[in-house]
C-alpha cells in the first residue's frame, strides 16, 4: 500500500498501471467506512501477491486528484489498467464482493507467470540468448495458450532458429482465428519463404541466375517471386519488396495477389515494435492532471523506411 499525492501520482499510478493494475482507494480520516475497507484492501493486496497494486489518496488533502476522478462520496475505489480507469465501486463492500470485483479484472496467477516468462524471454532476446528465450516462450505459451504475444514471439523465434515444422504447428491456432491478425498472417508468409529454401530447386540459384532469367522475361513472375522469397530468407527485405513491386505493377492479381500479400507481410515484420507498456507521454494524465512534460518522439529511421515502402505499394496499386 502506498499513499499518493499529486506529486507522485504520475509515477505511482499512471506509469505503474502500465505494468500492473492499480487500485486507487479514495478515503478521508473522518470517514468511518474508510477505516473498515482500508485494512481489508491492504490484506487483499498481500493475498493477491502482486496481481494488483494498492494506493491510497486522501481526498481532503488531494482535492485536485479527487476532482479529476469525479469522486462524490468515499470510500470510492477506482481500478486503472494501462493508464485508464476501467472500473470502480463505492462504499465499504464485503470482502467477498471485493474479491469478485478484483477477479473480474485481474490476470490469474497462471497468466501472471506466463507474462513474467514472456518478459524474461524478451530480455533474453535482447541479450542474444535465443536458446533460453525459446524455453521461456514455450513455458509462457504452455501456461496460457491464449497469450497471443507469447505465441507470436515464440513462432517468430522458431522460424528464425530454423525450426520450421514446430513454428508451423505453433502458428496453426492463430491462423484459425477470425478475424486473422495481420501479424500472424505476416509470419505465415515469412515462414513460407524459409520453407521455399528447403523445398524449391530455385533456392540453390545464384543472384546472377535469377537476374539472367528475368532479363529474358520480365514477366516471369514465378522466377521473380522465387527471387523475392530467397531475398527474404537471407534477410534482404527491401530488395525482396522491390522485386514484389515489379510483379504488382505488371499484374496486381497474379496468383491470388501473392506478391501484394507477401509485400504487406514484410511491411508488418519491418514495422518498429512499439513498447507494449509505454509510459504516458502527454503533459496531461488520463485523469486530466497536469504533471509530466511532453516527451518528444525521436525520429525512427526504420519507421521512415516502412513509410517509404508503403507509399511505393500505394502508388503501384493505384
Amino acid at each position: 500500500m502506498m499513499d499518493v499525492t499529486v506529486e507522485n501520482f504520475e509515477l505511482e499510478v499512471m506509469a505503474a498501471s502500465m505494468q500492473t493494475p492499480v487500485l486507487v482507494d479514495f478515503w478521508a480520516p473522518w470517514c468511518g467506512p474508510c477505516k473498515t475497507i482500508g485494512p481489508m484492501l491492504e490484506r487483499l493486496e498481500e493475498d493477491y501477491q502482486g496481481r494488483f497494486k494498492l494506493v491510497k489518496i486522501n481526498s481532503d488533502e488531494e482535492q485536485q486528484l479527487a476532482g479529476a476522478f469525479g469522486i462524490k462520496s468515499i470510500p470510492t475505489c477506482v481500478l486503472l489498467k494501462e493508464g485508464r480507469p476501467v472500473d470502480g465501486f463505492m462504499g465499504a463492500l464485503p470482502e467477498g464482493k471485493i474479491k469478485e470485483f478484483l477477479d473480474k479484472h485481474l490476470p490469474s496467477v497462471e497468466e501472471l507467470i506466463a507474462q513474467e516468462d514472456a518478459q524474461e524471454a524478451q530480455a533474453l532476446l535482447e541479450e542474444g540468448n535465443d536458446e533460453e528465450a525459446l524455453v521461456k516462450l514455450q513455458e509462457a505459451l504452455a501456461m496460457n495458450p491464449a497469450n497471443d504475444e507469447a505465441r507470436y514471439d515464440y513462432a517468430k523465434l522458431l522460424i528464425k532458429s530454423g525450426e520450421l515444422q514446430t513454428a508451423e504447428m505453433v502458428l496453426a491456432p492463430a491462423l484459425a482465428q477470425i478475424p486473422l491478425q495481420l501479424r500472424f498472417e505476416a509470419l505465415r508468409h515469412w515462414l513460407a519463404c524459409f520453407q521455399f529454401m528447403q523445398t524449391d530447386a530455385k533456392a540453390q540459384w545464384s543472384m546472377e541466375q535469377f537476374d539472367a532469367h528475368l532479363a529474358k522475361d520480365k514477366r516471369d513472375f514465378e522466377t521473380r517471386l522465387a527471387k523475392a522469397r530467397y531475398l527474404v530468407a537471407v534477410g534482404e527485405l527491401t530488395a525482396a519488396m522491390d522485386e514484389l513491386l515489379e510483379i504488382v505493377m505488371r499484374d496486381k492479381s497474379w496468383s491470388d495477389q501473392i506478391a501484394r500479400k507477401l509485400y504487406v507481410a514484410l511491411l508488418e515484420l519491418m514495422s518498429p515494435v512499439k513498447a507494449q507498456k509505454e509510459k504516458p507521454q502527454s503533459n496531461t494524465t488520463q485523469g486530466g492532471i497536469e504533471l509530466a512534460g511532453h516527451i518528444p518522439q525521436a525520429d525512427d529511421p526504420q519507421a521512415e523506411l516502412v513509410s517509404k515502402y508503403r507509399r511505393k505499394l500505394s502508388m503501384a496499386l493505384n
